[in-house]
């Protein structure tokens, strides 16, 4: 395995239009970034770019401008302790910052839908503000890290990781080994050292052992060499084994995934064309139901305005009917007391006339028995003249 390859994984190529994908939204959100950059310096100076960028354009920077002015104001302003005009304040903010949103949104797609303006626009505005330019340079650095990522397979980069720590731990054992001849060589110099006005004979001793030491030092250093490179070939050939098996199971995962997304593509079209069906047959029936609510709307009104006008009918004839009702109790009062008085008066009609009839039959009999008595005087005497 090339170590190159290992540790450099960018001369891989996009196996996949998922990555392409990404990339090309990463690209896409730099561009917009740069050119969302040059807002403020075209405002600065619009008379002068208005001719380049065209009146459609001009007018969306203009009001573009006046939110700014209006959202700047707004800041500021001092905070109302009012806690009805804070919340008010808060809204407008709120809404200001949605309405800079999409006016920016709609001035980057009048933008990159005109590439030579774009162009000219970089040469003429100048240089980026160093914010923006560190943000815009992070940016790109996670759009390449984000690159690297998508084409390490996560095979390679286990190898990459494996490897690693196989040269860590080879680097490590050698740094020790060298660190403990090297502190011998210390110890052994050091004792020459003290030594060298006394035993002069032990430093020939010394040195040859030194030598030994080296030499020592070098064939343990060559083993060390010989038996990674060995167990190097070992695992190689063996990662080669698992590579193989493993690049066998990822071509039939491959061929599983490449089955489900076309079982998975034929349902979302399906189901695609369920929702299209859908939202045409709610259409319909929204535009039935404003037809519909615009009919009984007309109609509520029609029926609304003769409800007013019977409504206002009826508070005149109430207004009669008091009146009415008033003048039927006044009648009805007049009426009672007529009736009071013409029954007193038949009373005192029937009184009379019961007072008359008995006076007249007390006169009818007086006078019948004042006939009767002088028809009785009148035989009481013709009697007597005949005896």
């Amino acid at each position: 395995l090339d170590a190159t390859k290992v540790l450099d994984p960018r001369w891989l190529k996009p196996d996949s239009i998922e990555t392409e994908w990404v990339i090309s939204v990463l690209d896409e959100t730099i561009a917009k970034l740069e050119l969302s950059c040059l807002i403020l310096p075209i405002l600065a100076s619009l008379d002068r770019f208005s001719a380049l960028l065209g009146p459609e354009i001009t007018k969306n920077l203009t009001e573009h401008q006046k939110l700014s002015s209006k959202m700047e104001h707004l800041l500021a302003s001092p905070e109302e302790e009012d806690a009805v005009r804070a919340e008010e304040r808060r809204v407008s903010l709120c809404l200001l910052e949605q309405q800079l949103k999409s006016s920016v949104r709609n001035i980057l797609r009048l933008l990159l839908a005109n590439p030579s303006i774009c162009k000219a626009l970089k040469c003429e505005a100048g240089t980026r503000e160093p914010p923006a330019e560190v943000f815009i340079k992070a940016f790109r650095e996670f759009r390449n890290l984000m690159l690297e990522r998508l084409l390490t397979n996560p095979t390679k980069e286990e190898e990459m990781v494996r490897f690693m720590e196989d040269v860590s731990l080879r680097i490590k054992k050698n740094t020790e080994t060298v660190t403990a001849s090297r502190a011998e060589l210390l110890a052994a110099i050091c004792t020459r050292d003290e030594e060298v006005q006394k035993k002069d004979n032990m430093i020939k001793g010394l040195k040859k052992s030194m030598q030994d030491l080296a030499e020592n030092c070098k064939t343990d250093i060559l083993q060390v060499k010989w038996e990674g490179e060995k167990q190097q070939k070992e695992e190689l050939q063996a990662s080669r084994a698992k590579c193989a098996s493993l690049q066998q199971d990822i071509q039939q995962l491959r061929a599983q995934l490449k089955k489900l997304v076309l079982q998975h593509r034929a349902s979302e079209l399906a189901l695609r064309k369920r929702k299209c069906r859908a939202e045409t047959e709610i259409l319909n029936w929204v535009q039935k139901y404003d037809a519909d609510m615009a009919e009984k709307q007309a109609e509520y009104e029609e029926v609304h305005a003769a409800y007013t006008k019977e409504k206002a009918e009826l508070s005149l004839l109430m207004e009669k009917h008091a009146l009415l009702l008033q003048e039927y109790s006044q009648i009805q009062e007049e009426r009672r007391i007529r009736q009071e008085k013409k029954k007193k008066a038949l009373e005192e009609l029937a009184t009379m006339t019961l007072a008359a009839t008995r006076i007249q039959a007390f006169w009818r009999g007086y006078l019948i028995r004042s006939t009767f008595k002088s028809k009785k005087k009148k035989k009481g005497k013709g009697k007597g003249k005949g005896k």
